[in-house]
């Protein structure tokens, strides 16, 4: 992987975590949904970012 994946993988997880903070802290759901459909999209490329380096391997 990348550091350049690892970044963005690691900002789409943080920007997620804050998402969900700022809707849980306005009662928001709908954007506390969308903070963390982030953070998981941020873990599933970083899953494929280190399985794709495992067959380079």
């Amino acid at each position: 992987m990348s550091k350049g994946d690892k970044i963005e993988n690691a900002g789409e997880k943080i920007k997620g975590a804050a998402k969900e903070t700022a809707g849980k802290a306005v009662g928001n759901e709908r954007l506390v949904a969308e903070g963390k459909a982030d953070q998981v999209k941020g873990d599933l490329k970083q899953a494929g970012e280190k399985t794709k380096d495992a067959f380079k391997h």
